[in-house]
């Protein structure tokens, strides 16, 4: 290949700047959430396994409505990202209207579920009842979350897609001092409360909650001068956008719902193998976090890069775009998976677990450390540059596909079945990270994955 060419796939200059800019900010504001997640498993470690299992086995259905909210979040700025290229600003606003009230109404359904159902809800996850008990209690404490966590994120989303990335930055640094103060307080009774441990955790992470929904929203709905929306726009007529909403968005929701359902399905599994492998994934959870918050920037920016390339109708440009952020992938995975094996020894030491979980710990991060490396790659593809792409619904048959045909019964064939170590336990779960990267790379080479919006058309008319 000429050298000019090379460099037209290596990129130039304001391309890196650009992914700096935004990837930057967004990999602090993930760190700032891996910190909080790392406080409060080492806080409640402290309280035994079981309430440390009892509050990851909660959190799963909190992050299975956190991850349908990315998917209505994502799904949205796919179209916001393409609509600030093309500086329509009316028909972005539509997009978020539209992305709003699917928002509540998901809200609305798990609060509900939440209050009414919390001990069926935790006995998904678990059959041990001292577990179920103390998972209940958090569930309970953290039931306002959900209007909370739903508005802030998408909001964050959306402002990430039009290029403002320092607010979500900002308030992610107070939610962390906020919510490590609060968790100090109230899991171990300081300042004259009264110790109240798992039900404590609860409380400081709703306070943080509150906090980011006052912040973000109070930005998004009153200072924001990118896109100027506002409460009125939520009552804005969208009919026209709504079939180009469904379109682009709805399989991103059903890929993004069906990859949390599948999320929840492996956290079922490993509470069925034991409450000592749960408390051991808890504390690996924190460390591949950790090292994932760069792969978390590069994809936002891939997607965002993306967007507003095609959104100026530079199709070649976001074709040689994806092969450069693909090789971005591969550095940054391979830079995570020596993160994971520096760090496993001293963070493993860290907690106050059993014997038995800090070797299973081991294990497990033994296995990430090799599937982080494709991770990495498919996460750039999948959630940036093929979604910013418009390639919704192939991405949605890749994840169904995949984590439902392979990880999930292989997982369970390996832990429930055959009973092997968790290393090859924890690699059959995670073995659609392997196949997807693949499946990925062959449809960024094919070129289908670049859809015109109808407005785009209508503009070439």
């Amino acid at each position: 290949m000429p050298e000019e060419k090379w460099r037209e796939y290596l990129g130039d200059k304001n391309f890196y700047r650009e992914i700096v800019k935004i990837a930057l900010p967004i990999s602090a504001q993930q760190l700032i959430t891996v910190g909080i997640n790392l406080m409060d498993t080492v806080m409640l470690s402290s309280m035994g396994d079981i309430q440390l299992s009892a509050s990851s086995q909660a959190s799963q259905f909190i992050n299975l409505f956190q991850i349908f909210c990315m998917g209505i979040g994502m799904g949205a700025s796919v179209l916001t990202a393409r609509f600030w290229g093309m500086q329509d600003k009316t028909s972005l606003r539509k997009a978020i209207t539209i992305m709003l009230r699917i928002v509540l109404g998901f809200a609305t359904i798990f609060t509900l579920a939440t209050l009414f159902f919390p001990t069926a809800i935790m006995n998904i996850y678990t059959v041990n009842p001292e577990t179920v008990e103390h998972g209940v209690s958090y569930l309970r404490w953290i039931l306002p979350t959900y209007y909370c966590m739903g508005l802030s994120l998408t909001c964050t989303i959306v402002l990430r897609s039009v290029g403002e990335v320092r607010i979500p930055l900002l308030c992610s640094i107070a939610a962390f001092f906020i919510n490590i103060f609060f968790n100090w307080v109230f899991i171990f009774g300081n300042l004259g409360t009264p110790r109240m441990e798992i039900s404590g955790a609860a409380l400081g992470t709703l306070i943080a909650r509150i906090f980011e929904l006052l912040f973000i929203c109070g930005f998004f709905f009153f200072r924001d001068k990118r896109i100027e929306y506002r409460f009125r726009n939520l009552f804005m007529k969208c009919r026209d956008m709504t079939q180009e909403y469904l379109r682009i968005s709805i399989p991103v929701l059903i890929s993004d719902g069906l990859l949390a359902l599948g999320n929840n399905s492996v956290a079922m599994i490993m509470g069925r193998i034991g409450d000592t492998f749960v408390t051991a994934n808890s504390i690996t959870m924190v460390v591949q976090q950790l090292s994932s918050v760069l792969t978390q920037g590069v994809s936002n920016a891939s997607g965002i890069i993306t967007g507003h390339t095609m959104g100026r109708g530079e199709y070649e440009k976001a074709q040689r775009q994806g092969y450069t952020f693909l090789g971005l992938g591969f550095l940054v995975g391979c830079l995570a998976a020596v993160v994971i094996l520096v760090l496993k020894a001293p963070i493993i030491s860290f907690y106050k677990v059993s014997p038995e979980a800090k070797a299973i710990g081991g294990e497990l991060m033994n296995s990430i450390s090799f599937i982080i490396i494709f991770q990495a790659m498919n996460s750039i593809l999948t959630k940036g540059v093929l979604r910013a792409g418009g390639d919704t619904k192939f991405l949605m048959a890749g994840d169904i596909l995949f984590l439902w045909v392979a990880s999930i019964p292989l997982g369970a064939l390996a832990g429930l079945v055959l009973h092997w170590s968790p290393f090859w336990i924890y690699t059959m779960l995670k073995i659609d990270q392997i196949i997807k990267c693949v499946w990925c790379f062959f449809r960024l080479k094919s070129r289908k994955w670049m859809k015109k919006l109808s407005a785009q058309e209508a503009i070439k008319e």
